[in-house]
């Protein structure tokens, strides 16, 4: 029952409701507002012997009271729910309408029907991922009814901001702009008096991302400034914590997933006249790199589908992008193992020679290699480029696919980290400098116009510089 409030308390609600009556008389309702500014329709008439029926109520109907008359005796067809003795009856309804043994089933409305619930603004901090995810959050978003974005804090009624937790300086302008966007929701009255504002309501913050998920309810609790704080496995139940925090609940979920991929989700893409985009392929990380903190925001990896992927391509294709750039944490890790019908041991899973994995695969689906033939082939007029590779997973025949098609950019982003072997040990990377340099050579040998390039974090110890 508690899952109908938001729903119910919104000006503009309207829903279908499947009643199971096996222990109930009568089904009582109240509104607030007159009689004769609502209809109310059913598909038959209640009676004491029902078992089930179906009513609607009409989109202007503001219901603030629902309870089963089992609860309240009731004589002559009336309720106890009169005029007078509303306010009266209000801590027996509180008290009584959860223990309902109604069952009881909500149809949304369709978007099309529905009243914008506010506009929204976004910034992301970060990497492509983000923007990636900020997409989906979008699109998330917009099928709850938040369908206008905005380009200014000052007009939104709903701000979200995207974050990043691996450079402090990400991290620090974040902070920075939540202070503002804090000044926004705290001086509401004042900015919209002078002109500053023009949101219609002080706004929501919500904090997004890998900030969200590492601080939690740090950002949550420090001096009040944000509402919303939501982890990157959590993006499907924002809506659900913008209404919790409507009803003085904590607004936080950074719970991780074993298994979410957004899959089935269309992003909103934030340049929608651009072409190019980004399409998230897999999610998290296992190798747990000892200077890494993706694993324990972003979680453990997992692929979507090859279909899924063809899919939104198809998609992007057809509205005039010309260039996808296929993401992941380690996106040459790729393993959709979801249509595997004889499992293949992950003992079977090659790596590039020289190369170790802290992380062993348990079972192995189509590999990255299988998703680029796949998707070359089936978009031959569309380029693709990827991003962030691990070198440990470039086997013989990614590289050969990669020669071989010409819509596949011969560019390999391939990092380091250090070119000390001592160094890379300490860090759990699963190769040395030797073994790096060998695959170095290999790509260039096999792809020989090639492009590569490269991450090192750089330092000095005991008076030596390390690269």
């Amino acid at each position: 029952m508690a899952s109908l409030a938001p729903l119910m308390n919104q000006p503009h609600a309207a829903f279908r409701a499947n009643l199971s009556l096996q222990r109930c008389r009568r089904l009582s309702l109240c509104s607030l507002l007159p009689p004769s500014s609502f209809s109310f329709s059913c598909s038959r008439p209640f009676s004491s012997s029902a078992t089930s029926r179906i009513f609607t109520v009409a989109p202007n109907l503001l219901f603030r009271c629902f309870v089963l008359s089992r609860f309240y005796p009731v004589s002559g067809g009336e309720s106890i729910f009169k005029a007078g003795n509303l306010r009266s009856s209000h801590h027996q309804l509180v008290r009584h309408a959860t223990a309902t043994a109604a069952e009881i089933q909500v149809d949304q409305v369709p978007t099309s029907e529905k009243t914008s619930k506010g506009r929204v603004y976004h910034e992301t901090y970060g990497c492509q991922m983000n923007i990636n995810d900020m997409e989906i959050v979008l699109s998330i978003m917009k099928n709850a009814g938040y369908e206008e974005i905005v380009s200014d804090p000052e007009n939104a009624e709903l701000i979200f901001i995207n974050t990043c937790a691996i450079r402090d300086n990400a991290e620090q302008k974040v902070w920075q702009r939540l202070n503002y966007f804090w000044f926004l929701k705290r001086e509401w009255k004042s900015n919209v008096a002078t002109g500053r504002s023009q949101s219609k309501h002080p706004p929501k913050i919500v904090v997004l991302g890998c900030m969200a998920e590492r601080l939690k309810d740090k950002i949550l609790d420090a001096d009040k400034m944000v509402d919303v704080v939501c982890g990157p496995d959590a993006y499907r139940d924002l809506p659900r914590l913008l209404e919790a925090v409507d009803y003085g609940q904590k607004g936080i979920n950074t719970l991780l997933s074993l298994e979410e991929t957004y899959a089935d989700i269309s992003p909103v893409r934030i340049a929608s006249n651009s072409v190019t985009a980004f399409v998230s392929i897999m999610r998290g990380c296992d190798n747990m790199c000892s200077f890494c903190i993706v694993p324990f925001t972003r979680g453990r990896e997992r692929s979507r589908p090859v279909e899924s992927i063809i899919r939104e391509v198809g998609e992007l294709w057809q509205q005039g992008v010309k260039e996808v750039m296929l993401l992941g944490q380690n996106v040459n890790s790729y393993n959709d193992a979801s249509g595997v019908q004889d499992v293949v041991p992950g003992s079977n899973w090659q790596l590039s020679e020289g190369f170790s994995s802290m992380c062993k695969v348990k079972t192995m689906g189509l590999r990255f290699s299988d998703l680029l033939d796949q998707l070359s082939t089936e978009f031959p007029e569309m380029r693709f480029r990827y991003t962030s590779p691990h070198p440990k997973d470039f086997p013989d025949d990614l590289l050969f696919i990669m020669r071989e098609r010409y819509n596949i950019c011969k560019s390999i982003h391939l990092p380091a980290q250090t070119g000390s072997t001592s160094v890379l040990e300490r860090m759990r990377r699963g190769y040395t400098r030797e073994a790096y340099l060998d695959l170095v050579h290999k790509i260039r040998d096999i792809i020989p116009d090639v492009g590569i390039s490269s991450d090192f974090i750089c330092g000095a110890t005991k008076g030596r510089f390390l690269l």
